[in-house]
Parts: C-alpha cells; sequence; structure tokens
C-alpha cells in the first residue's frame, strides 16, 4: 500500500502537495483562526497558535504510525501556502480512508482544492485504496459540490454527530468507490 518510510510529494499542474510538517503550524494558524474557514469545521476558529502547532505535530505523528498522509498545498510557482489535504484514517484491510481538504479564503473559487483531490483520489487508486469517504456538516454546499465533481455520492446523514458551540451538528457522509 504506501511506504510511510518515503512520503510522497505529488504535484498538480499548478500545486505542489508536501507532506505537511511542523513549521507549517504558523500557515495553518492565519486559516484556522479565520472564523469563514471554520464555519463548516468540528472546531471553531483557533486562537492559538500553540494548539495549531500541537495539531500538525498529530498529523505529522500519524504519518510517522503509518496512519495518515497529510499534505500542504502550495502553488508551484511561488511556493504559496494555500491550505492542506489529507488521507486519514487508512484501513489496509479494507482498502480505504477518508479524505480531507482546507483552503484558505484567498483561494477560494480558483479551482485549488478539486485539483488537489483530484490528485490525492488518483494517489489513492494508484496505491491500493478502493474506497475514499468524506464528511462534510449540513449546509456545506461548497464542499459538498467539490466532492460530487469527484464523483462521490452521498451515502447518509449522521445526525447530532458534531458538538460545536454548544450544540449538535449533522454531518453529511459521502463515498467514492475507486
Amino acid at each position: 500500500m504506501f511506504d510511510f518510510q518515503r512520503l510522497p510529494i505529488l504535484e498538480t499542474e499548478r500545486l505542489r502537495l508536501e507532506p505537511l510538517a511542523p513549521p507549517d503550524a504558523d500557515h495553518l494558524f492565519a486559516i484556522m483562526g479565520d472564523p469563514e474557514v471554520m464555519a463548516f469545521w468540528d472546531v471553531p476558529e483557533v486562537d492559538d497558535p500553540d494548539l495549531v502547532a500541537q495539531i500538525v505535530q498529530s498529523q505529522v505523528d500519524a504519518m510517522a504510525g503509518g496512519k495518515a498522509l497529510h499534505w500542504a498545498m502550495r502553488t508551484l510557482d511561488t511556493g504559496a501556502f494555500l491550505g492542506a489535504c489529507d488521507l486519514s484514517e487508512i484501513d489496509g484491510w479494507h482498502r480505504r480512508a477518508e479524505v480531507g481538504f482546507m483552503l484558505g479564503r484567498d483561494a477560494w473559487g480558483q479551482g485549488y482544492a478539486l485539483e488537489a483531490m483530484r490528485t490525492v483520489v488518483a494517489f489513492a487508486a494508484a496505491n491500493g485504496l478502493r474506497k475514499l469517504t468524506a464528511r462534510t456538516h449540513l449546509g456545506n454546499r461548497r464542499s459538498e459540490r467539490l466532492l460530487q465533481k469527484l464523483g462521490f455520492t452521498e451515502e447518509g446523514l449522521l445526525r447530532g454527530h458534531i458538538l460545536k458551540d454548544g450544540e449538535r451538528r449533522d454531518c453529511r457522509v459521502f463515498g467514492l468507490l475507486l
């Protein structure tokens, strides 16, 4: 399946997806501090750079443990940090994983997330995964449209799945057979 000793670098026409590293926490802090970006995430915007550093370190540790692949999304031409994407919850036995993505608001509407995720999906298929899932908060039309463009179909509703800001939130589950 995946060689976690040699983390993959993926390239698209405009992007370079590099394994997430601790220094990327500074870039992610700016994105995760934006309430509009975080409106449909499991947690509210983050105002503590140390917390973002801990999150990134846990993602780096998950990669070292062979449980996930997390990439920093950068432009090919300037190397500007745009966001992050991942394959997580990797299950080698059942050949499945969950995908996720986060993009800074300045990069919205330019096709970057779609371009990155097409490459992640192709990478997953080429490396033996046969099922991908994704989860969105109810009302996150932007992410739902992106998943549908990638061929994902809605598979169900998780009622009250997330507790955010003191209220239960529903999530949709999408799946893609590879």
